[in-house]
């Protein structure tokens, strides 16, 4: 037996196992797990009279990232292939105008929806293509696509608020309960699980992390990556335009200012997540904790009465930290 194995010298065969795995583990790869165990520790402490443990704001934490998660999850499978998706905070802001219009004229709750979708799907069609077929780098693209996206949410309603009054969308899509569980939470999880199990136990999974790993060795392998590519940002723009539903649903009317700089937290959720910015490694989970480490300190600070400029600050930080971490990837 391996508890009981003895090598030459008389150490237990176990105990010298034990040192070797501890030598190899890499903390880089649990670090957003713990850090995010240390803020939850550090708020819950300085912030405990404040109520940042009630149940209340946890909930209110879950229900202020939603979005961020949803979007993360698909970006996650976009920055996984040495990828990047810019507009995803402009699609949602149009993805609610187009839900909320349809919604006002009298379409009912699934065209409302449809509407979202199909504005995500259209956007993201359009990054890549362009970038497949055009071969313009997607740092380029998506941030031209930001631009008209945002300019088009501001041109069609003229920069007005489109309210949303079916209590119905409402419901389902953002403010509803399920019980004590907010139904922003439960498509949060939905998300979350489809998307973990496409990257890990699917063969799109596995092309999408070899497209990243090495583009030509995948494409000797058979990989067609350009259609891993399309496919991907088709996930960021529908992740997108179902997050602006969310939005639409949460706040009850479709707005251009929603999902102004979501892009930028995203991005920071699935590197700090774990997930290479250079592509080839990839983590949904890591992606929630990350969207979810990001939500907890924002609200910690909104708690502890830091003013707007403060929270920047501390937000840039945090892409900085998790550009640094990102680099892990090329480091080992």
């Amino acid at each position: 037996m391996l508890s009981k194995g003895i090598n030459p010298t008389g150490q237990p065969v176990m105990k010298e196992q034990g040192v070797k795995m501890w030598k190899k583990l890499d903390w880089r790869d649990y670090i957003v797990y713990l850090a995010f165990i240390g803020v939850i520790i550090y708020f819950s402490i300085s912030l405990h009279d404040e109520g940042f443990t009630s149940t209340e704001n946890i909930l209110n934490i879950v229900r202020q990232t939603a979005m961020i998660s949803i979007m993360g999850v698909a970006m996650t499978f976009v920055i996984s292939t040495g990828e990047i998706d810019l507009s995803v905070g402009s699609t949602t802001a149009l993805a609610s105008l187009m839900a909320a219009l349809a919604l006002q004229a009298g379409f009912g709750v699934i065209s409302g929806l449809a509407a979202g979708l199909a504005t995500g799907i259209v956007v993201g069609l359009i990054n890549g293509l362009l970038i497949t077929k055009v071969v313009i780098p997607s740092f380029l693209v998506t941030l031209g696509m930001m631009g008209i996206v945002k300019g088009l949410a501001m041109w069609i309603t003229d920069t007005a608020p489109v309210p949303i009054l079916d209590p119905t969308f409402n419901f389902v899509f953002g403010s509803g309960d399920l019980g004590p569980i907010p139904i922003l939470l439960v498509w949060t999880l939905l998300a979350t699980v489809l998307a973990h199990v496409v990257l890990r136990k699917t063969s799109f999974g596995r092309q999408t992390l070899a497209t990243g790993g090495n583009e030509s060795a995948a494409k000797f392998s058979g990989v067609k990556t350009n259609r891993i590519k399309l496919w991907v940002f088709l996930a960021t723009g529908l992740a997108a335009g179902f997050a602006g539903v969310l939005y639409a649903g949460r706040m009850q009317a479709g707005r251009f200012t929603f999902g102004e700089g979501d892009e930028l937290s995203v991005i920071a959720a699935v590197i700090l997540g774990g997930t290479s910015l250079f592509g080839g490694i990839g983590t949904v989970i890591g992606t929630l904790i990350g969207s979810l480490m990001i939500g907890t300190i924002n609200n910690g600070l909104i708690i502890m009465g830091l003013d707007v400029s403060q929270q920047m600050m501390v937000k840039g930080l945090i892409i900085l930290l998790a550009v640094a971490f990102g680099k892990k990837a090329i480091n080992k």
